[in-house]
């Protein structure tokens, strides 16, 4: 069995335990066959990213601070559903333009991730985007956005650094992976 398969159990009880800025964590109890288990997770909205590639076949990349792993992280521009009942590749193209200020012509979707299924529900959209033109975007960069660098690298090079783990940022290195899967 190859296909991942949707499976329900009862959940008995279910509270929030913390509330945070952009997720939430839960606690469910769920009745499953093997007896009464606790699962605590975070709750998150989802997210959509982009593998930006321009005509050279190079892609686009950030550089922006990550402070639970004390590294400014190589990423590709990303963000969340955090608007209720937005479409992923909508969310994908805004990102696209607020961080790297470009648009695309042509996107495609490469797949869908349960990012740590294991302890969060978040999921994420990946997509391919290709025929990349400058864009002006009026979105104010906060936080560590703030000093945030964009970048482009052959594709080919990122994908070097994904296996030299010079990249760690597994969504980046998933779908740079798959771009390049796609591509061959």
């Amino acid at each position: 069995m190859i296909d991942d398969t949707p499976q329900q159990h009862p959940v008995t009880r279910s509270e929030v335990v913390f509330e945070g800025a952009v997720w939430r964590v839960k606690r469910d109890v769920i009745d499953y066959p093997s007896g009464e288990i606790t699962r605590d997770y975070v709750d998150h909205p989802g997210a959509a990213c982009v593998v930006a590639l321009d005509n050279e076949a190079n892609v686009v990349l950030l550089s922006q601070y990550r402070h639970p792993v004390g590294l400014r992280n190589v990423e590709i521009p990303a963000g969340l559903l955090d608007i209720p009942g937005e479409d992923p590749l909508v969310c994908a193209k805004r990102e696209l333009a607020e961080e790297a200020g470009l648009e695309a012509t042509q996107w495609e979707h490469l797949m869908t991730l349960n990012v740590s299924p294991g302890g969060s529900n978040e999921i994420i959209h990946i997509y391919l985007a290709e025929g990349l033109s400058d864009v002006a975007s009026d979105f104010i960069k906060t936080g560590e956005e703030v000093d945030m660098s964009v970048h482009r690298a052959p594709l080919s090079n990122a994908v070097e650094a994904c296996f030299a783990g010079r990249i760690t940022n597994n969504i980046a290195a998933t779908a740079l992976l798959a771009a390049h899967a796609k591509r061959l």
